[in-house]
């Protein structure tokens, strides 16, 4: 969603503008309301450590008849946290490890991307191919889960950013999935291998979701189907909140589960902010980058006009400069409704210390 978005913005305003017909954008992604537990928010802005850690882990949370809903979470008072793919940032992203770091630092909600593989499998996965993360390659689509969930799925990934031009010994997690290093104490190998989407909500039953349907037409279509299937199965309708860069899926879901709130699609969220065209109906949760392309999304401007509607917006950075307390400390007091960021503590800690700068 997030490189969908900024393409479509950078497109729409290209034809606001009387612009060429065709625009490209060459912004890439960042290293891209109660709360379920207790929040042990820091300031602490340090990376993650060399070594993986030994003593903080959480595998399994207590069981309550039924967590917070998104209407909870929306009438908490104060800004939402959420730990974009598990803090990818700060851990190796859309991992179970990930995850239960950021439900130890006191996140609101957990983000994700979910996708089908070749055998119907909903799993938690960012890109469509393995390339970016692990020590495989090829489309998900491709792979039956049993493959996919071999694979190392913090091969690339060091406090500096994913990338394979690091030094050996910055690749701190890597070894743990395949068994040639201990994990963190609390942690298997499992935690570190591409996880089902059934596994996050068997471990975190009572955790509120951000859903990003990956993909377009009948795959999408496909995997918001078995999305559907498995949130009414947990009973998690009321505290998931589904999008999808593609209007036609975000649309096609809403179908389904017409009770689920949605975010809409790069499309209509494109068009909200440039010529003000008012959301479908049922949306008001916009989920943006600062800015794209040297277009600036949230301005003033463009706040005020998503709060007069009556709609709520939730950031996510789109350069790791703007992953930081104080980048965060700046969204809160320009008005943002939501954090969704990669280094989860310190975003919960400026979400509970925040206090309005009023003239």
């Amino acid at each position: 969603m997030r490189r969908a978005l900024i393409v479509a913005l950078v497109v729409l305003a290209g034809c606001g503008s009387g612009a060429a017909t065709t625009a490209t954008s060459t912004t890439t992604t960042a290293t891209t309301r109660p709360s379920t537990t207790t929040a042990r928010a820091t300031t602490t802005t340090s990376p993650a450590s060399t070594a993986p850690p030994t003593t903080r882990a959480t595998t399994t949370t207590v069981v309550a008849a039924h967590g917070p809903t998104i209407a909870d979470l929306l009438a908490l008072g104060r800004p939402v946290v959420l730990a974009h793919t598990g803090g990818e940032d700060e851990f190796p992203g859309s991992t179970m490890y990930s995850y239960g770091e950021s439900v130890e630092a006191g996140v609101d909600m957990l983000d994700l991307n979910v996708m089908l593989t070749k055998d119907g499998v909903l799993v938690i996965q960012h890109d469509g191919t393995v390339d970016r993360q692990t020590n495989g390659t090829g489309k998900v689509a491709d792979m039956t889960y049993a493959e996919l969930s071999k694979l190392d799925n913090a091969y690339w990934f060091t406090p500096d950013g994913v990338g394979k031009d690091h030094p050996t010994d910055r690749y701190v997690y890597r070894g743990i999935r395949t068994g040639d290093r201990p994990p963190p104490t609390g942690y298997t190998a499992d935690d570190f291998a591409v996880p089902r989407f059934s596994d996050l909500i068997a471990r975190y039953p009572t955790m509120p979701l951000n859903i990003e349907i990956e993909g377009s037409g009948e795959p999408a279509a496909a995997a918001a189907r078995q999305l559907a299937t498995e949130l009414r199965a947990a009973n998690r309708l009321d505290a998931s909140v589904v999008a999808s860069f593609d209007d036609a899926t975000v649309s096609y879901f809403h179908q389904l589960e017409p009770s689920v709130v949605m975010s809409p699609g790069f499309g209509a969220s494109a068009a909200f902010i440039l010529d003000g065209t008012p959301l479908p109906d049922g949306m008001r949760i916009l989920q943006l980058p600062p800015e794209t392309s040297g277009l600036q999304v949230l301005t003033p401007a463009n706040i005020a006009k998503s709060h007069d509607a009556g709609y709520l917006i939730w950031v996510w950075p789109n350069d790791r400069s703007l992953e930081n307390r104080a980048a965060y400390d700046r969204f809160l007091q320009q008005g943002i409704d939501g954090l969704n960021i990669n280094f989860p503590a310190q975003g919960v800690a400026a979400a509970h210390e925040f206090v309005p700068i009023t003239s």
